[in-house]
Order: C-alpha cells, then structure tokens, then sequence
C-alpha cells in the first residue's frame, strides 16, 4: 500500500530545474528561429546557415512583377491596340551602384503618363530590400504609387508603363554585413534618369 501512494506523487521539478529547461527551450526556439524559420519562410538569413543547408528560399521577383503586372494591366490589354506609337526617343542606360552595409539609394526615371520602359537588375554580394514606386509630378511630401516591395531579393526585372507624368524607379537598401552592389539596365521611353 505504501509502494502505491508513493508512485500516485511523483516528486514535482525545483524551481531551478524549472528555469534551466526555460532557458533550454528558449535557446533551441532562438537557434531554429535564426537558421531555420527565417531562411526559409521569410527570405532572411542572418548566419548563412539556412543557404548552405538548402533553407534559403528568396521570393521569385520574375514571378511576382509577371502577376502583379497581369493584374494591374488586365483590362487595359484587353482594350489597348497592339501597336503603341512613340514621340519621343527610345534610349538605355545601365548604372552600376555600391551600396555598404546598412546604405540605401534611390534611382528613378522621368517618364509621361503612358511612357514604358523595361528593366532589369542584380545584386551582387547579397540581397536587398526593394521598394519600386512612383511619384506624379507636384505630389505632396510622401504620396506615391507602390508597384512591388520586397525582403531579400537578389535580382528584378520587368516592365512598367507609368500611370503618371512624375519620377517611377527604386529604392534599395543593404541590410548585409558587406557591400552589395546593384547593376540596373532600363530601356524604352523616358527623359533621363536622376537620384531624387
């Protein structure tokens, strides 16, 4: 009968044997955050970790201008003519910028309302936070258009038709430790392109 009401109470953990699997639990939940969570779910990978074991998983950039731009220009292709004539001269330009660790730096076109252009560009050395906008000429402080903003993206390409007269480009940004450098090539129907 003793033998029975013994096993009925186990012993119950000390308060230090309570912390320590607390502090155990919490350094495992950190360890899989960092090097597998974040790499693979989010595009983020602060050790390097998540790439050489095959968790890196960059959002596909391709993808989403084609289904973003598939959207937005739904209706208007389905009404647009196939030929669309231009005044003004077709040009190109391909800029080549370093960005340091924790740098980021704007480009953009002047483009008139209904002026495309294409566009491609890499990052080499990491990747780098995007955010491709447009603003109309005369906006106000902080009114612009978003076309696509993204985490961690190494490479873009795509092409706009701007829905404005005004400024249409990118801002990038190197959250890496080392220096990124971005190869942007723009081709087709707009005035120059400046750093706002």
């Amino acid at each position: 009968m003793q033998k029975l009401a013994a096993d009925a109470n186990p012993e119950l953990p000390s308060l230090r044997q309570l912390w320590r699997a607390t502090a155990l639990a919490a350094l495992v939940a950190g360890i899989l955050l960092v090097t597998i969570i974040l790499p693979s779910e989010y595009g983020r990978d602060p050790t390097g970790i998540g790439r050489r074991i095959g968790l890196y998983r960059p959002a596909d950039p391709v993808a989403e201008s084609v289904a973003i731009s598939d959207a937005l220009n739904a209706e208007r292709r389905s009404t647009a003519a196939p030929l669309q004539k231009s005044t003004a001269p077709f040009r190109s330009d391909e800029l080549s910028i370093v960005l340091k660790s924790g740098e980021g730096t704007e480009r953009k076109a002047v483009m008139g309302a209904g002026q495309t252009m294409v566009f491609s560009w890499t990052a080499t050395g990491g990747g780098v936070d995007v955010d491709m906008h447009g603003e109309a000429v005369n906006a106000a402080e902080g009114e612009f258009i978003s076309y696509w903003k993204d985490e961690g993206q190494e490479r873009g390409h795509g092409t706009l038709t701007a829905p404005q007269a005004g400024l249409h480009g990118w801002f990038w940004q190197n959250l890496n430790d080392t220096p990124v450098t971005i190869t942007l090539k723009i081709s087709g129907y707009y005035e120059r392109v400046v750093t706002p």
